[in-house]
C-alpha cells in the first residue's frame, strides 16, 4: 500500500556516525602498536621479560578488580543497613567510595596483554587522574543529556524502531488479540 509519495530510484544512504567509522581504525591501531611495543621490549631484553611484564600487569589487574569489588560491596551493604535501620539523612560519602569504576577500569587494562594498555591503567590507579577522568567524564554525560532534550529512554527506543534504514518513518499501530477475548467489528483504517 503506498500513499502517492514517489518512491525514490536509489535511496540516500544515512550518514555513518564518526563513532562507528573510527573506532575499529582505532582498535586496530592500537593492536598494531602494542603488539610492536611487545617485539621492541623482547628485542631489547628478552621473550622472557616481555612474559614476566605481561603476567605481573594480569595479576596486579586481578588485585585491583578484587579490592575495587570488596570496597563496592561493603559500601552497598552499609548502605543498604542504613537504609533498613531507618536512617532518613543520606550517608556523607566516603572517600572510599570514588572512583571504584575507574579502578575497575583500570584494573581490567592491567589484565589486557600490552605495555599501553597496561600504562593507561596504571595512570587510571592514581587518584588525581581518577578525580580529573571522573569529572571530566560526569560533565560529559550531563552535557549529553542536556542535549537530548526531554522524554524518556523508551521513547528513544520507540523512534528508533519506526526510522527505516532508507530514512522513511513507517507509522503504524499495535494490536493485540488476547486469548477469549471476543471478535469485534472491523477494524478503523490506520491514519498517519
Amino acid at each position: 500500500m503506498t500513499t502517492g509519495a514517489p518512491i525514490p530510484t536509489h535511496p540516500a544512504r544515512p550518514r555513518r556516525s564518526r563513532l562507528r567509522t573510527f573506532l575499529p581504525l582505532s582498535i586496530a591501531a592500537w593492536l598494531v602498536l602494542e603488539i610492536w611495543l611487545l617485539t621492541v621490549v623482547a628485542g631489547a631484553s628478552s621473550g622472557f621479560t616481555v612474559f614476566l611484564l605481561l603476567l605481573a600487569g594480569f595479576v596486579l589487574g586481578a588485585v585491583v578488580i578484587k579490592r575495587a569489588g570488596r570496597r563496592a560491596f561493603r559500601n552497598l551493604t552499609e548502605t543498604l543497613q542504613q537504609q533498613q535501620s531507618g536512617a532518613t539523612t543520606p550517608p556523607a560519602p566516603s572517600g572510599n567510595s570514588e572512583g571504584n569504576g575507574l579502578m575497575m577500569l583500570g584494573g581490567l587494562l592491567l589484565m589486557i596483554p600490552g605495555l599501553v594498555s597496561d600504562a593507561v591503567g596504571l595512570l587510571l590507579l592514581v587518584p588525581p587522574a581518577q578525580k580529573a577522568i571522573g569529572r571530566y567524564a560526569q560533565r560529559t554525560f550531563e552535557r549529553t543529556l542536556r542535549e537530548a532534550g526531554s522524554g524518556t529512554l523508551g521513547d528513544a527506543f520507540q523512534q528508533v524502531r519506526m526510522h527505516r534504514p532508507d530514512g522513511k518513518v513507517v507509522q503504524g499501530e499495535v494490536i493485540r488479540d488476547e486469548p477469549g477475548d471476543a471478535p469485534q467489528g472491523p477494524r478503523p483504517p490506520l491514519t498517519g
